[in-house]
Order: C-alpha cells, then structure tokens, then sequence
C-alpha cells in the first residue's frame, strides 16, 4: 500500500500518524496476548499452569505507581516545624532551600 505524502496537508499527515501509532499499539497487544497464548499452551504441555509457573504474580509495574521500598531515616528537619523531615536524598524540601538560602548550612537542619 503506497502512500503519497507530498500530497497531504499538515492536517492529513498528523491524522495518518495517529492512525499509524493507533495501529502499533493494537500490534503490540495482539503480540503480548499470542506470547501469552503460547506461553500457557507451553506450560500445559509440561502439566503446570503458567500461574503457577509466575506465582500468578503480574510482572512490571502499572504507570503512575511509585516503587515501593525501604525509605531512608530522615537526616534533616525543619526548625519551625519538627514534622518536616528530609533524608538527605532526591529533591531539597523548600524549607530547605530557603534556609540554605538565608545563609545556614544543611548542619543546621541536622537531627
């Protein structure tokens, strides 16, 4: 199927890309549930069900969901408010940068 793209307007041509991306997605899928076919069909052929093969556990994770897992001790906290706590780790509190900003230093912050 040969398609002419000189042809087509800006209008046409994001148009056919979101069918194009529409139409690997569904390709995708229809892959994922033939493997799993398969995959079941292999472990029936060794009497097992392919739940008992994964611990009937589902792999990866769904989007949006955090990683769940030890979290650190906090390090440092908050003067003004002893609740605020921060380990030490990832994205500076506000509290933080304020008073880094102010001239104190993260000892002061210190537990």
């Amino acid at each position: 199927m040969a398609v002419s793209l000189k042809g087509m307007n800006r209008k046409e041509l994001e148009k056919l890309k979101a069918d194009i991306e529409k139409a690997l997605v569904k390709l995708a899928d229809d892959d994922k549930k033939a493997a799993k076919a398969a995959a079941e069909k292999a472990a029936l052929a060794h009497g097992f069900s392919l739940e008992e093969l994964t611990g009937g556990a589902k792999r990866g994770r769904k989007a949006g969901k955090k990683a769940s897992g030890p979290k650190g001790a906090p390090k440092y906290a908050n003067p003004a408010d002893t609740s605020q706590t921060w380990t030490g780790r990832g994205r500076q509190p506000a509290w933080i940068k304020e008073g880094l900003g102010a001239g104190k230093s993260l000892e002061d912050f210190a537990i």
